[in-house]
C-alpha cells in the first residue's frame, strides 16, 4: 500500500500543537482570542486543503485575515446603522435653546 498524505486539517492540528507553549504563556484573557484564530483557520480548511500549499501556515493566516475582514465589515455595517439611528433621532428631537450639540451651555 502507498503512504497516505496528511490532510490539511491534520497539518493545522500539528501547527496548533506546536503553538501550545505560546498559548499557555499568554494571559488568560488572550487565550480564547488565540483559540478563535484557529477556529477561523478551521472554518476555511476545505479551501486551504485544495490549495495544497507547501507551508500550511500561510493558508491558515490568510483564512484568519479573511474572517477578521468579515468581522470588520460587520462592525462597519453596525456602526453605519447606529449612526443612521442617531441622525434620525436628532431630526425628531428639538435642541433646547442655549445648548450646543453636546448638551453644554453655549
Amino acid at each position: 500500500m502507498g503512504r497516505t498524505n496528511p490532510t490539511y486539517r491534520d497539518a493545522l492540528r500539528a501547527i496548533e500543537e506546536r503553538w501550545t507553549e505560546f498559548r499557555r504563556a499568554l494571559r488568560r484573557r488572550d487565550q480564547p482570542r488565540f483559540d478563535r484564530l484557529f477556529e477561523y483557520a478551521r472554518e476555511h480548511a476545505d479551501a486551504s486543503g485544495l490549495l495544497n500549499h507547501q507551508n500550511p501556515l500561510l493558508p491558515a493566516l490568510f483564512s484568519i485575515d479573511l474572517e477578521q475582514e468579515a468581522r470588520l465589515d460587520d462592525h462597519e455595517k453596525r456602526l453605519e446603522e447606529l449612526e443612521q439611528q442617531i441622525a434620525d433621532g436628532d431630526t425628531d428631537r428639538q435642541q433646547p435653546a442655549g445648548e450646543d450639540f453636546t448638551g453644554e451651555p453655549e
